[in-house]
């Protein structure tokens, strides 16, 4: 059979995937997605959700780490905590302080650098709390034999159960009604069929930016941008994202219009590439950002 690949920029590095010098290092890593997976899945305490930091002898300070946009500084860290191939466990205290975004895009690039198309998708997961769509990133991975994206969780644990229903999911090839693009539940909300203040960064997390409205906006221009090659962390804004966040009608008529594109799996990248083409939407040279490094938010100049 034939195979194609609808989107082949995916198979290429970002400037952020790049892996730099290391590249030979991800030689070392079978070709293979549940390989890559497995190896990625120990490579990033999350800072938020990796447990106690004294437990595992993480100095407080490490929250710098979270910060870390490239992959190449991403590698160089993990390696100066710990030489060995990445295919080999590591303890907690040898892995980066991330999310799932540093996950995601470390698997990005390792698949990329093996030649299988990969593109991260920013939005929210059903199956992580019961009851609510939690802010959450996940690749897409081209499966050249069946020709069809998979959602990978490069994050989940394999025996993990959804607390809604108890069913085992494949971290390789998540159902598509269990994450939902930020697309996606943009449209599901503007049409009534879900309720936005169910998707947020947590429930605990009482911040106005960080749920409803606000947030589903902000994971759609964030996906945008991911889905052209600008993975980016996810507590930064530009464009759209600065403004008020009263849903203002021309702030409306833009962000339907990107997500009714954007939600189709099949978008073709001209498309993706002209909707990013707008001012309001394109990643600017300098993003604010709101890390949870900072005491404050800071002025991030991005590099080039």
């Amino acid at each position: 059979m034939e195979t194609t690949v609808p989107t082949p920029i995916y198979a290429s590095q970002s400037q952020i995937t790049d892996p730099g010098a290391f590249a030979t290092r991800l030689d070392e890593i079978p070709d293979d997605l549940p390989s890559i997976r497995n190896t990625v899945s120990h490579l990033v305490f999350h800072y938020r959700a990796g447990g106690d930091w004294n437990e595992h002898g993480i100095a407080p300070d490490r929250i710098r780490e979270v910060d870390t946009r490239y992959v190449d500084r991403m590698l160089a860290r993990l390696f100066e905590l710990n030489d060995a191939p990445l295919t080999e466990p590591r303890r907690p205290a040898e892995r980066l302080v991330g999310c799932c975004r540093d996950v995601t895009v470390l698997f990005l690039a390792i698949a990329r650098h093996k030649g299988i198309p990969a593109r991260m998708r920013v939005g929210f997961a059903t199956y992580l709390r019961a009851g609510w769509n939690l802010d959450h990133v996940v690749a897409e991975a081209w499966d050249a034999e069946e020709q069809r994206w998979r959602l990978v969780d490069a994050e989940l644990r394999e025996e993990h159960v959804d607390p809604n229903d108890g069913a085992r999911l494949d971290p390789l090839d998540l159902p598509r009604d269990r994450f939902i693009t930020g697309p996606q539940a943009w449209l599901r909300c503007r049409t009534e069929q879900a309720d936005p203040e169910r998707f947020l960064v947590a429930p605990e997390v009482e911040i106005a930016e960080t749920r409803g409205w606000p947030y589903l906006m902000h994971n759609v221009v964030h996906d945008l941008a991911a889905l052209n090659l600008e993975e980016m962390l996810l507590w930064e804004y530009w464009g759209i994202l600065l403004r008020d966040t009263a849903m203002l009608p021309d702030h409306l008529m833009l962000l339907d219009e990107v997500a009714t594109a954007t939600a189709a799996i099949d978008c073709p990248p001209e498309r993706l590439q002209e909707l990013y083409e707008r001012q309001e939407l394109r990643v600017s040279d300098t993003v604010l950002s709101f890390s949870p490094a900072a005491e404050r938010p800071t002025q991030t100049k991005l590099e080039r």
